[in-house]
């Protein structure tokens, strides 16, 4: 009798938390992988996974950790992933396959060919449109990535049989994978998704600091807390994001704050008129959305 050889074989993920943890779990369900293998420096955190059955088992130096795996996934905030691409790089295997789920992907491309001295054809960047506010293991669930988009960002150089491995991967956790460019991935992310949470903390920063925030906070409505609800994620993430992305997230908060500036102009001048028109633009592009 014949057995079926899994996807992957062996499986490393390094940060293993909600986005790392959510994998684990995704690909353990469908039987698409076979040993999974968890790096990072958070024992706790580590300990965890291999009770809850997220990885079979751990190692807090990633050079072992990564000793023949077939996939390596860097799932570490992006302020992280060049000291983790340097450790590991002379541990691959050379048919390893090594991807990552940062929010941006310029850095991470730039941090790959800096190390390597080119892009290696075995490296797939890739990006998860998916998570909470919640962070660690224990908020991983296997369900996260299903109908949700997974961007890849393969290169000239990316190798056809790894971009595929990788691409089913992705599939086999329930979502939708797409390809696109890095730079114009990361205009599209700076928009609709590192913008967004810099609004929502500065929000929430500027009503802390007001006197009476005690009685702000108290009163706050549910437009309030669904706005809001992002600023509650990683601030260490969002900080890494924020730096890795600059040149494409200053676009978007020039963009937003002429346009903020513009709306304050017309409620001083009681321009009703632009008020309302400002108003009645933005719910129609929002109904016209599809966000589910």
């Amino acid at each position: 009798m014949t057995t079926t050889q899994p996807l992957i074989p062996r499986l490393c993920i390094i940060g293993v938390g909600l986005i790392g943890g959510s994998l684990a779990r995704a690909l353990r369900e469908v039987g698409a992988v076979g040993e999974v293998i968890g790096a990072g420096r958070g024992e706790d955190n580590l300990r965890t996974a291999v009770r809850l059955g997220v990885v079979n088992r751990y190692d807090t130096d990633v050079t072992r950790a990564v000793t023949d795996a077939d996939v390596v996934v860097v799932a570490v905030p992006l302020g992280a992933i060049s000291s983790v691409l340097r450790a590991v790089a002379p541990h691959l295997t050379p048919d390893c396959v090594l991807t990552d789920v940062g929010s941006a992907k310029g850095s991470v491309v730039a941090d790959v060919e800096r190390i390597y001295g080119a892009i290696p054809p075995n490296f797939v960047p890739g990006h998860p449109i998916a998570g909470t506010e919640k962070s660690g293991v224990e908020a991983s669930f296997a369900t996260l990535f299903q109908r949700r988009r997974v961007i890849l960002t393969p290169l000239a150089e990316t190798a056809v049989t790894a971009y595929r491995l990788i691409r089913r991967m992705w599939e086999l956790t329930g979502a939708e994978v797409v390809d696109m460019g890095v730079r114009h991935h990361d205009a599209v992310l700076a928009a609709t998704s590192h913008l967004p949470h810099v609004l929502a903390y500065t929000l929430v920063d500027t009503l802390a600091r007001l006197d009476d925030r005690a009685e702000v906070f108290r009163y706050a409505a549910g437009g309030f807390r669904d706005f809001t609800r992002i600023a509650s994620s990683d601030p260490q993430m969002w900080h890494d994001i924020c730096v890795a992305n600059r040149e494409q997230l200053l676009e978007m908060i020039a963009l937003f704050s002429a346009d903020l500036a513009q709306l304050a102009e017309a409620i001083r001048r009681d321009d009703r008129a632009a008020i309302l028109a400002a108003f009645q633009r933005a719910k129609r592009a929002r109904d016209n959305l599809y966000l589910d």
